[in-house]
């Protein structure tokens, strides 16, 4: 279980790294996303994933 809780841990701080990193048309758009994924960890990463990183592309 512990080694599930560390691959969890390193997902989401991918996530906010991704979120952070990547190039967004506006600057509330990155503000946004970046809620969502702190106040959503779960439903936020797969979010971001399903929807969020095709918008920035």
């Amino acid at each position: 279980m512990f080694g599930l809780g560390i691959i969890g841990l390193a997902i989401y701080a991918y996530t906010i790294y991704d979120v952070v990193s990547s190039n967004f048309g506006g600057q509330n758009d990155k503000i946004v996303w970046v809620l969502i994924v702190i106040f959503l960890p779960f439903l936020g990463t797969i979010l971001w994933f399903l929807i969020g990183r095709k918008a920035t592309l």
